[in-house]
């Protein structure tokens, strides 16, 4: 092919359903996680939290969330897309096309549509994405090694930088708590007006600086994912199963006591007073944001290790279909919980705690999980995946039935 030919997108042959199988995963906690503003329940002071008849239940399971899940689930989904990056590189060089042109005309779109979404729900991430993603294009000729430590400095040292300024930024904007009472009356209202009202704030006080912290936090993992994709560490697991063990003997221990040493912090700070303030509480940012960082990567890896045990590959297996279809999913969520939360919709809001996200949490991803087998044994993309390869390739793609010979290829 000569370098300016179309690329098509690659055939269901070429999938890899150990990748889709853990982008599923990935998902299902990405779920979890946002149904704390889903719900509205992050916008209550400590006051009206404890005032819940679930109050006791509620501080168990934050205790259990923040250990499993809090910014574990979006590093795994957030490495796959950096690994995602070099299989389309990849591809595109043994076909002799321009993938990064491709690349680019994929970011544009996911940016479009980040942008209408975020006006929608303020947490959205595609935008960020999208964002991070231009900026990847930069470091794909970097060495092996580069990418690794510099996935680090940046997912690790630069958030921690921006920290100080991202709660300066937002305290000057508003007062939290006055903030929280602000877009809590408007989410719960009734009116379109207000409820935009109230995302629109969340932006303003967000994003001059908490979009940077975002950027810096994606595009970290964003590059560790290239790396493992370089590696061929999830396209071939089965060849690279002792490097995994050992990348997991590493980031588990490690992750959990970055991990433990946050929530000691208190008594930590007051025997240290220098990690309150200053070069030693950017330190001790580096120290919270490891945590998450290593234990995403080492949950991601056992999900993996497990994959390639066939009795547990049987059950793993059915999280693929959803992780195929991971953009129409991710936005059927922010539809679906907002419209159960929020005023515009049924209203629930917070007042049944945490108790209101795991049943939704189970009801909306185990639906998901059945909707996405049934829709991809009769077309061959999710809808919001065919409408995003349809305006990155310019052209209708085929939404033809699958076939036999049509089937996703195993990585085990």
């Amino acid at each position: 092919m000569p370098p300016d030919a179309p690329i098509a997108p690659h055939s269901r042959t070429e999938r890899h359903e150990l990748i889709d199988a853990l982008r599923g995963f990935a998902l299902a906690g990405v779920l979890l996680a946002n149904l704390s503003t889903f719900s509205l329940y992050q916008y209550l002071n400590e006051k009206a939290q404890a005032a819940l008849p679930t109050a006791g239940f509620d501080k168990v399971v934050n205790v259990a969330l923040q250990l499993l899940l809090t910014h574990k689930a979006v590093t795994v989904f957030s490495i796959l897309f950096g690994l995602g990056f070099a299989m389309q590189l990849e591809r595109a060089q043994a076909r002799g096309a321009d993938g990064l042109r491709v690349f680019l005309r994929r970011m544009t779109v996911l940016l479009a549509i980040g942008v209408l979404h975020s006006a929608y729900w303020f947490g959205d991430i595609l935008l960020i994405y999208a964002a991070a993603g231009f900026a990847l294009i930069l470091f794909r000729k970097w060495p092996d090694r580069w990418l690794v430590w510099g996935g680090f400095l940046i997912a690790l040292g630069a958030t921690a930088a921006l920290r100080p300024a991202l709660i300066a930024s937002m305290g000057a904007y508003m007062p939290r708590e006055q903030f929280n009472a602000a877009v809590l009356q408007g989410l719960l209202s009734p009116s379109w007006e207000a409820s935009l009202g109230a995302n629109i704030e969340s932006i303003r006080r967000w994003y001059p600086i908490g979009g940077l912290w975002l950027v810096c936090f994606a595009l970290g993992r964003f590059l560790l994912g290239y790396w493992a994709g370089r590696r061929r560490l999830l396209q071939e697991p089965e060849a690279h199963r002792p490097l995994l063990k050992r990348i997991l003997a590493w980031t588990l221990p490690l992750g959990a006591i970055a991990t433990g040493l946050q929530f000691a912090q208190a008594s930590i700070k007051q025997a240290v007073p220098m990690l309150a303030e200053g070069p030693g509480a950017i330190a001790w940012s580096v120290i919270g944001y490891a945590g998450p960082l290593l234990l995403g990567i080492a949950f991601g890896i056992v999900f993996v290790l497990l994959f390639l045990h066939e009795g547990w590959k049987r059950w793993l297996r059915h999280f693929a279909p959803a992780g195929r279809m991971a953009l129409t999913n991710y936005l059927m969520q922010t539809a679906v919980c907002t419209g159960v939360f929020y005023g515009i919709g049924l209203g629930i809001g917070p007042k049944f705690g945490t108790a209101s996200w795991l049943v939704l949490w189970v009801l909306l991803f185990g639906a998901q999980m059945v909707v996405s087998r049934w829709w991809l044994a009769r077309y061959r993309f999710g809808p919001m995946e065919w409408l995003w390869r349809t305006l990155t390739y310019g052209r209708l793609q085929p939404m033809r039935p699958a076939t036999a010979t049509d089937q996703p290829a195993t990585s085990a």
